[in-house]
């Protein structure tokens, strides 16, 4: 039985000594079949050139601070399960997406949506039909916040404080995640390359804000959706879109080629796996083990795509 002890004791030491020297020199994944999301994201996931935030000026404001005329833009016609059925209108026909609603006063109701008493509808005065719309908040004014928002309606205030911040200045996109202004359709994008703001517009009920910009090279105009601090959608704040530093600066010894060829999102043999992921992004799943020849190692990506390395360059790859 001491034999078999000290036999396992063996077993379990070169087993964690082998992990700590795999970890020691190269991703830090240990030798496995299968590497978890979140073991590749903590490894793999670093922001290329990522410099510190531009802080954004916070937006504050209440419901208490509202002065008649403040504007809001409609982003979905859904928002007519918020109103309140009134002379004028059928809240069930109405269409407002595309419509500013201008804030008139509040008015406490009788019963909230969930029965409560002391609550307030918001009178709002649709711009585009001339009626009255009557917002049914269902909290007190009271508990309204810095910050809060109405579900599918963006303050235009907002959309105008962050406009102030950004446009006319100069930054180094990070997304390859494009959309073509007029039909906000999906296009090819590039990533690490300057852009110049053009404008900030309101955006939709997921992501309040579009953020039109101008690349410094090519001219080319796009734009990218983005969050007002507010959204649950942390990754398309202002920092995970855009750097004030170009992301060349941290990677001097990646040549002129592959840096062009990384800002397309294009991959060759050869490259490294540092290259390959400034210009694909982490992979969702790694398997790497050591053979005769060497160690390979796979990354697979959504759809069907993925890259294989031999001794850390790529060899072979599937996009």
């Amino acid at each position: 039985m001491r034999h078999i002890s000290l036999a396992i004791k063996f077993i379990l030491g070169a087993s964690a000594w082998m992990c700590l020297s795999l970890a020691s020199c190269g991703t830090g994944i240990e030798v496995t079949e299968h590497v978890t999301d979140k073991d590749v994201q903590r490894v793999l996931d670093k922001n290329p050139g990522h410099q510190p935030a531009v802080v954004l000026e916070a937006y504050q404001d209440s419901l208490l601070a509202w002065k008649a005329g403040k504007r809001f833009w409609v982003t979905d016609d859904q928002v007519n399960q918020m109103l309140m059925r009134a002379d004028g209108y059928d809240k069930d026909t109405l269409r407002l997406a595309g419509h500013i609603l201008e804030y008139r006063r509040c008015v406490t109701s009788g019963l909230s949506l969930e029965g409560d008493s002391s609550k307030v509808d918001i009178m709002f005065h649709d711009q585009a039909t001339g009626l009255p719309v009557i917002y049914r908040y269902g909290k007190s004014v009271e508990e309204s916040h810095a910050g809060f928002s109405l579900p599918m309606l963006i303050d235009l205030d907002m959309v105008r404080h962050v406009a102030g911040q950004l446009v006319g200045n100069e930054y180094f996109i990070r997304t390859p995640i494009w959309y073509d202004r007029q039909s906000e359709q999906m296009m090819d994008g590039r990533h690490f390359i300057k852009v110049r703001i053009d404008s900030v517009l309101p955006g939709n009920t997921v992501l309040p804000l579009r953020v039109l910009f101008t690349t410094a090279d090519s001219h080319e105009q796009a734009m990218v959706w983005m969050n007002n601090n507010v959204s649950t959608m942390h990754g398309r704040d202002f920092d995970a879109l855009f750097t004030p530093t170009d992301p060349r600066l941290a990677h001097p010894t990646i040549s002129d080629d592959n840096w062009q060829r990384i800002t397309r999102g294009i991959v060759v043999e050869g490259m490294t796996k540092e290259e390959c992921r400034l210009a694909l992004g982490s992979p969702k799943r790694i398997n790497e083990r050591p053979d005769q020849a060497g160690m390979r190692e796979y990354w697979y990506y959504d759809g069907g795509a993925y890259l294989f390395f031999v001794d850390g360059l790529l060899n072979q790859f599937r996009k």
